[in-house]
């Protein structure tokens, strides 16, 4: 089986969130994808409580079978992606595991702990964001394992809909919304 780690903060999680987890799918890239939040000790501004944004992925991948969640960096505070990615490595030691991040990502990896471990152990699965391939460091793109998916994206971000819930409310699934309204979220 070929497992897909999305990790991210999820500040929401939101509607593209999920519909890249189900083109990767749909499109044969991987099986399965496994949602890892980050802990509470990520350092990035208006990060609400982990177990909060655990709550809202598990309400946004309720009904499907192949999306699932991971607390690993909730339970272990600050992990470093290499670490995430050994963990599931072991976990699942008969399958393949792959990185989701997007362009964006991939164009500071070079700032990332030990990230030509990754590079070299593990299959990262690329999402071009805003067309920001022109900034990846052109050594990053010789590593064999870096796989471009050709899935639908719009640049919906979670920051975006923080700045102005009610313009963008479409953008997150209404289960999800309603969690939201009910916690006092994003206010």
């Amino acid at each position: 089986m070929r497992i897909g780690i999305f990790g991210g903060c999820f500040n929401p999680p939101h509607k593209m969130h999920k519909d890249i987890a189900l083109n990767l799918i749909k499109n044969n890239y991987i099986d399965k994808v496994i949602y890892v939040p980050t802990g509470n000790k990520y350092k990035k501004n208006d990060l609400i409580d982990a177990k909060i944004r655990y709550d809202m992925i598990e309400i946004m991948i309720e009904g499907y079978d192949n999306l699932e969640i991971s607390d690993y960096e909730i339970k272990n505070n600050l992990t470093y992606t290499y670490q995430t990615l050994n963990y599931f490595k072991n976990k699942y030691k008969d399958d393949e595991i792959y990185f989701i991040c997007g362009t964006d990502n991939l164009s500071e990896i070079t700032t990332w702990k030990n990230y030509e471990y990754i590079l070299s152990n593990f299959k990262l699965l690329v999402i071009n964001r805003n067309n920001d391939l022109k900034n990846i460091n052109k050594n990053i793109l010789n590593y064999k394992n870096i796989v471009f998916a050709n899935i639908p994206f719009s640049n919906i971000s979670s920051s975006l809909i923080r700045s102005n819930l009610d313009k963008y409310k479409k953008m997150i699934d209404k289960e999800v919304l309603n969690f939201i309204k009910n916690e006092k979220l994003y206010l």
